[in-house]
């Protein structure tokens, strides 16, 4: 299946809306499920990520009640208990329902599988189990059977996982910081529930910062509080999350990073509403990266405009901390009058695709110039730029991306479009309001 993007041949004047965010519905339903009692979450993101969540606390005996129309979740949680002894549960290839849930299994006394799409057998997840064994869990890697019945086991550890679950007892230990913020977030959030006090000590930089701080907040609104000592030590003692009538969720500030792009190819401007600079979600900063470039950033009561400028320059940008707005930035580069340095973010190598590669290929294919490095990648002007058909790699920001080259070029086709239900299912409709 392909989707043709026809080039928009005015200045931009639009003003659009994004669904609520990614990262703060599956951590707020993992917290609502550990709370003792009902929460309600408003501005929930329905797409494939959370739908695999909230299947899998149903499979475990939790009460979940979703109403897209109203984009309303409501969970009633058991203070910090799993009612299913056993569950074999399948979680696509949403990366943080697996880091997310297997920490939040530890806690319960039981036998569970975790599984998920073949993308999700490649992406390691042993940082988080090396994590998780000295606070007392036991998880281990469950056999793959091939075609012809005979036991695989891939290494580095990545799922399917067995999870053995018998509580767990709390202590010390450490986790790297480099890979994945999600493995810190799993463990912070899980820790209230641990029999003693927990203490996380980071053995490498962190990288993705803001996601961390999104963690620590929102656990605050659910009455939790984390001591720390920078982003080296992480302390949590035994407690309980309060339940919340309501929960608002932000909109996501990673989906409307493609609408805050789209002036910076076209021109003119686009209001994204209902997202301040004031959002939890570190993926607002791209907006000082679209300053850096020449737009001009407006913010509104609840709302936040870009206007495109006739002079878009290239940027040198470390992306360690925003790494899932790279691919934004890289389908600006090419327009821009030098070229764009993106560093830091060899992390994305192990996301639903790698995505320096797959990042590197497409541009390429669009006969646009790119050096590819281990942690990111230079991109050149182009004035030729090739039509061509994106191959997205069932990678849903590849797909979003990749299309804001077609609003100014001709040619470009998208395949496999529907890879956006994984966080964004109405993304092409959203982005054909720009052309009104």
């Amino acid at each position: 299946m392909l989707k043709t993007i026809t080039p928009i041949l005015h200045p931009l004047n639009a003003s659009v809306r994004v669904p609520g965010s990614k990262s703060l519905t599956n951590r707020a339903l993992l917290i609502s499920a550990l709370a003792d009692g009902k929460t309600t979450l408003t501005n929930a993101l329905f797409s494939d990520d959370s739908h695999y969540f909230a299947n899998a606390l149903k499979a475990l005996g939790f009460e979940v009640s979703l109403d897209e129309e109203k984009k309303t979740m409501s969970i009633v949680g058991l203070g910090g208990k799993i009612s299913a002894k056993s569950a074999e549960l399948f979680i696509g290839n949403a990366g943080t329902a697996a880091r997310f849930l297997t920490a939040f299994l530890t806690l319960s006394n039981g036998e569970y599988i975790l599984d998920g799409e073949p993308r999700m057998r490649e992406r390691p997840i042993g940082d988080l189990v090396n994590a998780l064994t000295p606070l007392g869990a036991e998880i281990t890697q469950h056999a793959i059977r091939n075609k012809n019945h005979s036991s695989l086991v891939t290494s580095p550890l990545c799922p399917p996982l067995k999870i053995t679950a018998s509580g767990l007892a709390g202590g010390k230990t450490q986790i790297a910081g480099n890979v994945s913020s999600q493995y810190l977030s799993a463990l912070l959030m899980t820790a209230p529930f641990a029999e003693n006090p927990v203490e996380i000590q980071i053995t490498t930089e962190l990288y993705s910062k803001p996601y961390v701080d999104m963690t620590l907040s929102i656990m605050r609104d659910f009455d939790v509080e984390v001591k720390r000592k920078g982003y080296q030590v992480f302390k949590i003692n035994p407690t309980q999350y309060a339940p919340r009538n309501t929960y608002v969720i932000e909109s996501d500030a990673s989906a409307a990073s493609y609408f805050f792009a789209a002036p910076a190819i076209c021109g003119g401007t686009v209001r994204v509403e209902n997202i301040t600079r004031k959002s939890v979600q570190g993926d607002i900063d791209f907006l000082d990266i679209l300053a850096k470039m020449g737009c001009e950033i407006t913010e509104h009561e609840n709302a936040i405009s870009v206007t495109g400028t006739k002079n878009l320059t290239g940027v040198d940008v470390d992306m360690r901390h925003i790494s899932d707005t790279a691919q934004t930035l890289a389908a600006i580069a090419p327009f821009a009058s030098s070229p764009t340095h993106i560093h830091g973010i060899a992390s994305a190598r192990v996301k639903e695709t790698d995505r320096v590669s797959a990042v590197c290929a497409e541009l390429r294919r669009l006969s646009i110039k790119v050096e590819e490095f281990e942690d990111g990648m230079k991109i050149y002007p182009s004035k030729n730029i090739q039509a061509t058909t994106v191959q997205t790699y069932n990678d849903h920001r590849m797909a979003m991306a990749f299309s804001l080259i077609g609003l100014r070029e001709n040619g470009v086709e998208i395949r496999n479009p529907s890879c956006v239900s994984k966080t964004f299912p109405s993304y092409f409709d959203v982005l054909d309001e720009l052309r009104e």
